[in-house]
């Protein structure tokens, strides 16, 4: 694959992170290893991502996770993706072993009134739907009427999204109102820590992925790379999935020739 997408100084930033002691390569998921479409149902990964990031994560000391707002039994089924490679669902509070932060059953009670009254506003915008997690829900816009879709997000915003103890987390098209706090920042540290990782190299698109990036380290050698548009955190910057496929396999090429010196 090409590496023409990625900007030099990057390439020489991956190129330095692939001679870490031990490695972590994490992702978003929707934006960065599949592309954005209408339907998040349909959010197929890009097959060249799959293949590098599945490639790094056989490599000695080199760790692959993926991190998604998605709860992790729909990540995994729709990526294709299990262990070696490490899943983290839910904005990073849903790991293999549960999730991060007890769901009680007073939050379990607030999630069935959270998911009522999203599905009332969703009624009144035609085009706006509705998604149910374990300890979340969301309202979708994308499909929305455009003036439709904001008068939705803010009626969410400013009704559900304010009641105490719900944690909203703002995304493209996207309100997530989640019922314990959920951030990829907190992810991030705990895989560093459980995997026992010197650098972190992070991409991810979104408003959420911001957290995340601010949990780095670029003093230690850890890279953040924004995928497309908006003000970022990160260090570096890519245009679309294509170029996220081709950092991939630049790290896996590099990693693998770094361990092979």
């Amino acid at each position: 694959m090409s590496d023409t997408g990625i900007p030099a100084d990057l390439r020489a930033a991956l190129t330095a992170a692939a001679r870490a002691r031990r490695l972590l390569v994490a992702s978003d998921y929707d934006g960065c290893v599949a592309p954005i479409v209408s339907r998040p149902e349909d959010a197929v990964p890009n097959p060249a991502s799959i293949t590098a990031l599945e490639s790094a994560a056989a490599l000695a000391d080199t760790e692959v996770a993926v991190i998604s707002g998605r709860e992790i039994a729909v990540l995994a089924s729709l990526s294709g993706l299990g262990v070696p490679v490490t899943l983290v669902g839910s904005h990073g509070s849903e790991f293999d072993t549960g999730f991060a932060v007890e769901v009680t059953d007073a939050a379990r009670s607030l999630l069935v009134r959270l998911i009522d009254e999203l599905r009332d506003i969703s009624a009144r915008f035609p085009g706006s739907t509705v998604e149910t997690k374990p300890a979340s829900t969301v309202l979708h816009v994308r499909n929305a009427d455009p003036d439709d879709a904001a008068t939705a997000l803010e009626c969410a915003r400013s009704g559900p999204g304010s009641w105490d103890g719900v944690h909203s987390t703002e995304g493209k098209c996207v309100l997530e109102l989640a019922v314990i706090e959920t951030s990829k920042g907190h992810a991030l540290d705990v895989l560093r820590e459980r995997l026992d990782c010197d650098v972190v190299i992070y991409v991810g698109d979104d408003v959420t992925d911001e957290k995340a990036f601010a949990h780095l380290r670029p003093e230690a050698g850890d890279i953040g790379i924004k995928v497309g548009e908006g003000a970022t955190a990160a260090g570096f910057r890519i245009e679309d999935t294509d170029d996220v496929a081709a950092v991939f396999d630049y790290v896996a090429t590099e990693r693998r020739a770094a361990l092979d010196a």
